[in-house]
């Protein structure tokens, strides 16, 4: 069902936008630069978080899911990972998704792989193989991870015409 959402827009080269939350009722919030995890409350306002697929996953590693660029709106921001002083690190950056999504080659920083079987997804880092986007404790940063075996996460994508289950396994 994600996958076919997700060939769907890489067909209309429309992004699709929605909402985050884990099993804990935990939404994504901005604070400041910072995308962090807060309980889901009427007096919160979640981000609304836009995903594109890439427009040439051909040109990617097979096999390890549909490469995503993962973006929030007010502001625009796109995710990506950047090594900081030899960590894989999960960033914010101002950043166009359609602009990403229209450059004539995969922008891989930018790129997550979301492989999804059954009724779990994950979204692995392209430029970073074996780390994975992971939300964190109450109140923390979503954070960047290779630890696949610390903790299993579900998020709960909502958009406007289908849910988008995501299990990241951490």
């Amino acid at each position: 069902m994600a996958l076919a959402l997700l060939t769907r827009a890489h067909i209309m080269d429309k992004p699709q936008t929605g909402q985050v939350s884990d099993l804990s009722q935990q939404v994504w919030i901005l604070r400041g630069q910072t995308l962090m995890t807060v309980p889901r409350s009427s007096s919160v306002a979640p981000v609304t978080v836009t995903v594109v697929p890439c427009k040439y996953p051909e040109s990617l590693e097979q096999g390890k899911g549909v490469p995503t660029y993962f973006g929030i709106e007010n502001p625009e921001r796109c995710l990506y990972c950047q090594d900081i002083g030899g960590q894989p690190t999960l960033q914010l950056k101002e950043q166009k998704i359609l602009g990403l999504h229209n450059q004539a080659e995969p922008v891989k920083s930018f790129l997550f792989y979301h492989n999804k079987t059954t009724r779990t997804s994950s979204f692995e880092s392209v430029a970073f193989p074996g780390w994975f986007i992971a939300s964190s404790e109450r109140g923390q940063p979503i954070i960047h991870t290779s630890d696949r075996g610390k903790m299993a996460l579900l998020f709960d994508f909502l958009c406007s015409t289908m849910a988008l289950l995501c299990l990241c396994f951490l």
